[in-house]
């Protein structure tokens, strides 16, 4: 299959929205352990764009890579899947 022109796209959850126009969203993916066989979950963050600002910590959304929108930048908000609690 041709993957030309298709766009990663990962789905975690906001840990917090830091400053104007900015998330940062935290993956969550399992891997089994190459010698242990044991399953382990490795996080990692990722800076988003969220042009609206309609997003808050616990929220589970889409984001989706784009070209980059500042030094850190590389990565927008496409859809909310799930509403966090609000704290």
């Amino acid at each position: 299959m041709n993957d030309r022109g298709r766009k990663q796209m990962l789905m975690g959850k906001v840990i917090r929205n830091s400053g104007s126009k900015t998330v940062i969203v935290e993956v969550s993916r399992k891997i089994k352990h190459p010698v242990y066989k044991k399953y382990i979950v490795k996080k990692k963050k990722y800076v988003a764009h969220d042009e609206n600002e309609q997003y808050g910590a616990g929220d589970k959304v889409n984001i989706i890579a784009s070209p980059p929108i500042s030094k850190t930048k590389r990565w927008r908000v496409t859809e909310l899947l799930e509403k966090g609690k609000a704290e």
